[in-house]
């Protein structure tokens, strides 16, 4: 698709709950908010540009849009955090994004971020098997947690992961 050379660029879009609020070309209730990448040799050479030139294309109404569905940040805490790494062996055709849904739902409130830190396909697990390694992060807003509440919310992110994806703590 002209100016873009193709396999070099990016289509810029957000996942909008199924609809197109724009009537812009989305996929799957997509709403393209533009355009990025290298720019097509025909165009470069056209314009005079110099080889290889990047470009973005960014549609601010699009954009405008997005601010429809504010989320209320929610205040910091200056409470210690409490971390909890959990490893689940779950199937590889699994998602790992689904494995952090589940952990997220089960953990509850207290859990203030969750990151995937590791990957492992190999010799130690079933062959249609992955092992995700998860960093959970846990706070209060108001007090510093106790080992047991944070083992309690840990095991319950666990326990959702496990009904939901048949995930096995490793």
């Amino acid at each position: 698709r002209m100016p873009w050379h193709p396999g070099r660029c990016v289509r810029l879009s957000v996942r909008a709950a199924g609809h197109d609020a724009l009537g812009h070309d989305a996929a799957e209730g997509d709403i393209v908010l533009g355009w990025a990448g290298e720019l097509h040799p025909k165009v470069i050479a056209a314009l005079g540009l110099p080889a290889r030139t990047v470009a973005a294309e960014v549609d601010l109404d699009a954009v405008a849009t997005l601010s429809l569905n504010r989320v209320q940040a929610r205040p910091i805490s200056t409470h210690s955090p409490a971390t909890s790494d959990v490893a689940l062996e779950v199937a590889r055709a699994v998602p790992n994004a689904d494995v952090e849904t589940s952990l997220r739902d089960g953990a509850g409130e207290l859990l203030e971020s969750i990151a995937l830190f590791d990957v492992y396909t190999g010799d130690q697990i079933d062959a249609d098997a992955k092992s995700l390694a998860f960093r959970l992060t846990f706070r209060a807003a108001d007090r510093t947690l106790r080992t047991e509440e944070v083992n309690a919310a840990r095991d319950a992110a666990i326990a959702r992961a496990a009904t939901d994806h048949g995930a096995v703590q490793r």
